[in-house]
């Protein structure tokens, strides 16, 4: 039985309790950081949650393996849960045992103290008398094979074969964007591909057992390892003790600098703790230049370029939602469909007006978001937007829909990004260092910000645009997050008229100041 584990405020346990049973996902956290594995066995407490659009990645991963499972008819799901160690084993082997079932689903294995439950195991076909041979298939929502899979297919077979299963194949099994949907019924072999990584998966088995020695011997410790937070932080995963480990860091922590993580580390090595710290003569970009004078800057050519905007200025954002499976003839996973917008549009009396479209039925949105914008915009003025998002979208409907060719090629003409005048022409401390709206909404305009909304971040927009269309039933709810969409969206908008305001007073006081400095 383990030890009652008692946890003091400073990553230590007391005593030191039996090994804690690892999984696959477990494992990975291990490989990524040992003190992110130590917390989340011991203190899963200091995590921080996954937020909307994490949560919407996670559900979307369910949701495929969910699909893939149709790709093998006739395969039988482990129906004891992920709780339910013991039962689900014991399932599984009955299972494997059974040759009518040509593939076994959610299957859970146990060896070297690890319990893994296995996406997909497909029967290989074998001739009479010989023993049952099986490919291991892992299930991704992503669109290619990326090293941390490999490495968790490494931990599943090592832990399947562990188990006394003999591995034909080990697979990963992921999303086709060159899948064209056409309507009718999806054609799930052509949504997924499925790709043989048994080599370079055996080679990184070989090296699991040694992984899993030192994890071990880890976790037994009576306290978290001495790890510094950095790059490892943020790949393959955004670790979820990032607050946790960077909650007494001074607010010019050297690794809030900008840019190439490369420089930082570099800083780091030469004993570099803080921004200011920063020797002079060090090699820096422009814009980790300006993090580190920490001082607020205008250019002498904002005003103009400000000035050079023509009325009625357009304030334009526009909303996407990009499906893992296809719903709409003639688009492909994971297509940016635009789905709403917000315009807010300011006179010359300095009147402004605001339209906005948002498309809440579950058909083709595309042709009605054009329909809709064409309309608001007109023919004259500025539009104004923040990165170059929303070019790319009226392009690509230029090119899907011909009758509206022309006229989107005229309004992606009079498109005026305000990110890039922001990044060269003007900086507050208090963006340190991003340039996201977010950051900079805040820093200028300080009486508008997110913080009111239910919705914050274009991820939870999406992810709340797919739950209100697809999944919600409750014609309350789906109203409620129709209500929030736009006041999102909306938000974006006038986020721009303010910035756009208040950035062009304060280049008319430089020049005021400069006038009487006779400069």
């Amino acid at each position: 039985m383990d030890r009652k584990l008692i946890v003091d405020s400073q990553d230590r346990l007391s005593p030191v309790a039996a090994a804690p049973r690892l999984s696959k996902s477990k494992f990975l956290s291990g490989l990524q950081c040992h003190k992110r594995l130590y917390l989340e066995i011991h203190q899963p407490a200091l995590a921080t949650p996954p937020d909307a659009s994490m949560q919407a990645i996670l559900d979307m991963g369910t949701e495929i393996g969910v699909l893939a499972q149709q790709c093998f008819p006739g395969g039988v799901l482990v129906k004891a849960g992920f709780r339910q160690r013991e039962a689900a084993v014991a399932e599984t082997i009955a299972l494997l045992q059974d040759p009518t079932v040509p593939a076994v689903f959610e299957g859970a294995f146990e060896h070297d103290g690890v319990l893994v439950r296995v996406d997909i195991l497909e029967r290989v076909q074998t001739g009479l008398g010989e023993s049952s041979s099986w490919r291991l298939i892992e299930v991704k929502s992503s669109t290619r094979v990326k090293d941390v899979h490999l490495d968790d297919l490494s931990i599943q077979s090592a832990v399947v074969h562990g188990a006394g299963v003999n591995l034909d194949a080990t697979c990963l099994m992921h999303i086709n964007t060159g899948y064209r949907y056409d309507g009718g019924v999806v054609d799930l072999q052509a949504l997924f591909s499925v790709e043989h990584v048994s080599e370079a998966v055996a080679s990184r088995r070989t090296l699991v057992s040694e992984r899993l020695a030192a994890m071990k011997a880890m976790l037994s410790g009576a306290q978290a390892p001495l790890i510094e937070p950095d790059q490892h932080c943020h790949s393959p995963y955004e670790c979820p003790f990032w607050a946790h480990c960077t909650k007494d860091k001074p607010p010019r922590w050297i690794y809030h600098l900008p840019g190439k993580k490369e420089m930082v580390s570099q800083l780091v090595r030469q004993g570099v703790t803080t921004i200011d710290e920063i020797p002079e003569g060090a090699r820096l970009s422009d814009a980790q230049q300006k993090v580190k004078h920490n001082v607020e800057w205008v250019s002498s050519e904002l005003g103009s370029l400000l000035r050079s905007l023509r009325y009625p200025i357009h304030h334009l954002d526009a909303e996407t939602v990009m499906l893992a499976v296809p719903r709409f003839p003639s688009t492909r996973p994971y297509q940016a469909l635009p789905v709403q917008w917000s315009n807010h549009i300011e006179l010359e009396s300095g009147e402004v007006m605001h339209q906005e479209f948002l498309h809440t039925e579950a058909s083709e949105p595309r042709r009605r978001w054009a329909e809709a914008l064409i309309e608001s915009v007109g023919d004259s003025g500025s539009i104004l937007v923040y990165s170059a998002y929303e070019a790319g979208l009226i392009r690509q409907l230029a090119d899907t829909f011909p009758e509206f060719k022309s006229a989107l090629r005229e309004i992606e003409k009079r498109l005026w990004d305000l990110l890039p005048v922001i990044k060269d022409h003007y900086y507050h401390p208090a963006f340190n260092g991003s340039y996201s709206i977010k950051s900079v909404l805040p820093a200028v305009v300080p009486s508008l910000g997110y913080s009111d909304l239910a919705i914050q971040e274009g991820g939870h927009a999406a992810a709340e645009y797919y739950r209100m269309v697809f999944v919600e039933t409750d014609w309350v709810e789906r109203e409620t997050i129709r209500e929030a969409l736009l006041r999102y969206c909306a938000r974006d908008t006038l986020a721009m008229v303010e910035l756009r305001r208040v950035l062009k007073g304060k280049a008319e006081r430089q020049g005021e100041e400069k006038v009487m400095r006779g400069t």
